[in-house]
């Protein structure tokens, strides 16, 4: 009997002692984590306090299908102040809605409306709504959509509403909405006599996570007149 409680006493002792080793030496050895700091020369917790890096280092993600699916520019409603210097310097407002996507499509929906607040003899108003077809993937940095819709334009000088065509180029150095520049070039019923050609200019900057600044300058061209717009204002980003 006294064998038996001598042997279980030493196998106990045995056990004891190699947990303690044990856990010792797990307290003595980095942690993932830790060693990743190490290795990518990074401030100790660095990996630790970054959900990117541990989400990167799970599962690289696929930026090339991010960038081809996920877009670079976000969906805006506007409201601005509309100054038309070639109409006394009239003011007015301009509203409108930019860059609704359709489904998975890089098929966008555009509408808007301007007009200045004093209906007289200067009275100036415009309206319409046209599709964006981005030809290039729409997350990268810079894409080209060829424009079809209608539009109604109106001026001292003459009225003009139809079929609308042309494009759009777009420059997007800050994703998500942070900043953005656009070109774009149309003209109202082309094939007519009295055909009106849009030329407009528009910068867009982030204020906050869904407010910007937006700001934008228009021509108009039409056979014998020139008119213009200046706007800015607000977009938020939905």
């Amino acid at each position: 009997m006294a064998d038996i409680c001598s042997r279980i006493s030493r196998l106990f002792a045995l056990v004891t002692v190699g947990y303690c080793f044990s856990a010792q030496v797990a307290c003595a050895e980095p942690t993932l984590n830790q060693q990743l700091d190490s290795q990518l020369e990074l401030p100790p917790g660095t990996v630790d306090n970054s959900p990117v890096l541990q989400e990167w280092l799970e599962e690289t993600p696929d930026i090339l299908s991010t960038i081809r699916t996920e877009p670079s520019f976000p969906t805006r409603l506007q409201m601005s102040y509309a100054l038309f210097p070639s109409s006394r310097d009239e003011g007015g407002l301009a509203i409108g809605i930019e860059d609704v996507f359709i489904g998975e499509l890089p098929l966008t929906v555009n509408a808007d409306y301007a007009a200045n607040f004093d209906d007289g003899d200067t009275d100036r108003e415009a309206y319409g709504a046209h599709l964006r077809y981005y030809v290039l993937p729409v997350g990268g940095y810079v894409n080209v959509a060829p424009i079809v819709g209608y539009r109604h334009v109106e001026a001292v000088d003459y009225r003009e509403s139809g079929v609308q065509v042309g494009f759009q180029v777009k420059l997007i150095p800050a994703r998500g909405g942070g900043a953005d520049f656009a070109y774009t070039q149309t003209w109202v019923s082309p094939t007519e006599d009295d055909s009106v050609m849009i030329t407009q200019l528009e910068f867009g900057y982030g204020l906050t996570d869904q407010l910007r600044l937006a700001t934008d300058v228009e021509w108009q061209f039409a056979p014998g007149a020139t008119d213009s717009r200046l706007g800015i204002g607000v977009e938020w980003m939905l």
